[in-house]
């Protein structure tokens, strides 16, 4: 029994880790096709920069753990990726710790993805206003705090910026990987942003 159970988690976990990155081709190519016709090379340039993001979720995501350093690189890049896409956008990813320190510590991969996402998603603005993303990683000796912290149009329903699938598949994952009394995840919203803080185990 102890066996079936753990098997059955981990389908379950690859399940839902599966459904994250579909959404975020689908936007990524979305973005590439609006911008062929407009302006091809910075098509190009997303194409050249998507493509080294598939290649770390091809070779490194697909592991049980990847190193937190690899994890942040790659929402780098996906920001950035946003940035050429968007001409009011800003984000700042900032650590408390030195990347030696950063590279000792291991994470399920894509755990903080659906979280950027729609932060990247709920910052734009209709009216084409400055929009940003602050996100900080802060690790002690047994954990690992993540803040992201996003800009939100007025013409946003703040109730509705994390409801539906990613916020229910993201929510399931913690609770699959860490027991309850192991993580806190708080969205903390407000008329002028929305905050998701995140504590998990190392």
């Amino acid at each position: 029994m102890s066996e079936l159970k753990n098997l059955t988690m981990t389908l379950e976990l690859n399940e839902l880790k599966n459904q994250i990155t579909p959404h975020f081709l689908f936007n990524m190519l979305n973005n590439i096709k609006a911008l062929i016709r407009n302006n091809p090379s910075k098509a190009t340039d997303i194409i050249v920069r998507l493509s080294d993001l598939l290649r770390y979720q091809l070779y490194e995501s697909s592991n049980e753990k990847v190193r937190l350093p690899s994890e942040i690189k790659f929402i780098t890049n996906f920001l950035s990726l946003e940035k050429i896409r968007r001409d009011h956008f800003e984000f700042t990813i900032q650590t408390n710790n030195s990347l030696s320190d950063l590279q000792m510590v291991e994470i399920p991969p894509n755990l903080f993805m659906p979280f950027v996402e729609n932060a990247v998603k709920h910052s734009a603005d209709i009216m084409e206003n400055e929009s940003n993303i602050s996100i900080m990683f802060s690790i002690t000796e047994k954990e690992i705090y993540f803040s992201c912290i996003n800009s939100v149009s007025e013409a946003e329903v703040i109730q509705n910026l994390y409801g539906g699938l990613g916020l229910k598949n993201i929510t399931r994952r913690l609770q699959l990987l860490y027991d309850n009394d192991n993580y806190t995840l708080d969205i903390l919203p407000s008329p002028n942003q929305y905050a998701v803080n995140l504590k998990i185990p190392i």
